[in-house]
């Protein structure tokens, strides 16, 4: 009789933590699914919600650097993402405290949130590198994003359910009791991460210690790689103007639309499945092909924004929805597996901070210009998307063979 292979200790740790990441993405992931929506149901223009989304993701980005640089000199990575996972999981719910005209206040909540995530990032993206380098960094970091995104994916069926649950007042009063209720799957996070820190209290040694001190310093191929995923951060569009778009475009006109205010999560839902496949196919594909893979994946997701605003049907825009999920997929689990590879584990922190920040700084001042382009001219605002996105594949293939000469 064979002997049924057993789970390595690391492998426990990403599944385990995978599943924290499950539960924080069902709370977030949920309200981003309606966060466009409920900004301009509350009052927010398109270029008001273009900007906090950038802006959020600028503060959730560039203060990494920072946290990463602490992290690195405390040791202190448990103490990091749990205060991070409390001020991400816990702004979500008090969405639901705003008034019928409070966007300044909800914008607030929203920055807060991400600055949760500015706090967490560097020190839990360590964290899973440790254990990563012993499974392979592509396919751990596509196994986490997976869980991730099945929490993505349960959040906003999750507020579908409780929209066609909740059939009386007005659609401020039901998104804001969905706000409320994601309290429950943010609860969830803190439990499991505790249950995870306790059972795991030193997740740096599932990572030998370097023979010699190695400080981080910008190497010619992480400086190609920094400008590949800038091009690449500033034209991919927050979902929070796609969801907007789809307000106005198939649900406020009259004239039986396929999409509602009921079922517009399920849309966001779709695309956070596609994410979860294309995050482990191409977390896989990296440990084998390289960079190569996210050219591939650039290549093929960079259209979205055709289907979705240069498109008028049903169809297309169910297509650059899922083409959109590709681009998020590849997102989370290459991008950060290159930068496993890259740095060496004593400066990780500061080498995900600097990647990091760098990726806010281009998201913002993307999120910020195509949402002002999307309310002047949206065929312009369509085409500086796909292109900057595609700028970013000559810059990949530069990396790919600087970082093979140089190992």
């Amino acid at each position: 009789m064979k002997s049924r292979k057993k789970i390595s200790t690391a492998m426990t740790f990403i599944l385990l933590f995978g599943v924290v990441s499950l539960f924080s993405d069902m709370t977030h992931e949920g309200a981003d699914s309606i966060r466009g929506a409920y900004l301009s149901i509350i009052g927010a223009s398109a270029g008001t919600i273009g900007f906090i989304s950038g802006l959020g993701e600028l503060i959730g980005y560039s203060l990494r650097y920072v946290f990463g640089h602490i992290c690195d000199k405390t040791r202190e990575y448990w103490c990091m993402t749990i205060l991070g996972y409390v001020l991400d999981v816990i702004c979500v719910p008090a969405l639901a405290l705003v008034g019928e005209h409070g966007w300044i206040a909800a914008c607030v909540l929203l920055v807060f949130q991400r600055l949760g995530k500015s706090i967490k990032k560097p020190a839990k993206d360590t964290i899973m590198s440790f254990a990563a380098t012993q499974e392979g960094v592509g396919k751990s970091f596509g196994i986490q994003e997976v869980l991730d995104q099945i929490g993505a994916f349960l959040g906003p069926v999750f507020l579908y359910a409780i929209l066609l649950s909740k059939t009386t007042g007005t659609t401020f009063e039901r998104y804001s009791f969905c706000f409320a209720m994601l309290l429950i799957p943010g609860l969830l996070t803190l439990f499991f991460l505790i249950l995870t820190k306790w059972k795991f209290p030193n997740p740096d040694q599932f990572e030998p210690e370097p023979k010699k001190y190695i400080p981080f310093h910008m190497q010619k191929h992480f400086r190609f790689y920094i400008a590949g995923i800038g091009f690449f951060a500033f034209g991919f569009i927050d979902y929070a103007i796609i969801a907007m778009h789809i307000v106005r475009t198939y649900i406020e006109p009259a004239g039986g639309s396929l999409l509602t205010q009921e079922n517009l999560p399920l849309l966001y839902a779709l695309a956070m499945l596609v994410d979860a496949v294309a995050a482990l196919f191409f977390g896989l594909l990296y440990d084998k092909k390289g960079m190569k893979a996210l050219v591939f994946s650039t290549l093929l997701s960079a259209p979205f924004a055709v289907f979705i605003f240069g498109a008028h049907s049903f169809a297309a825009l169910l297509l650059g929805v899922m083409l959109w999920g590709v681009g998020m997929g590849a997102q989370e689990s290459i991008l950060k597996a290159v930068v496993a590879r890259m740095v060496p584990k004593a400066s990780r922190a500061t080498g995900y901070g600097v990647f990091e920040c760098s990726f806010g700084i281009f998201w913002f001042l993307g999120s910020w210009i195509l949402g002002l382009l999307y309310d002047w001219n949206l065929t312009l605002m369509i085409a500086v998307s796909v292109l900057t996105q595609m700028a970013a594949v000559p810059f990949y293939l530069k990396v790919d063979r600087e970082f093979r000469r140089s190992a």
